[in-house]
């Protein structure tokens, strides 16, 4: 019974988790050549976009050069 119980929490949680946060995606398309007809074409794909984050620097060492 214990069992049924878990397994019932963890089918109403797991959507509910999974819905909060959906990744963030980007379009990229790239002009692409087709080796046989010499036509060029372009091919699209969704890409996700992860946040970039600014480490902390270490003691004792110079500071890194940005660009």
């Amino acid at each position: 019974m214990k069992n049924l119980i878990f397994i019932a929490g963890l089918i109403f949680a797991v959507p509910a988790m999974a819905a909060d946060e959906a990744p963030k995606t980007k379009k990229v398309c790239v002009m692409q050549k087709d080796a046989k007809t010499g036509k060029e074409k372009e091919v699209c794909k969704n890409v996700k976009v992860h946040k970039k984050h600014e480490g902390t620097q270490v003691e004792g060492t110079k500071p890194e050069n940005k660009k």
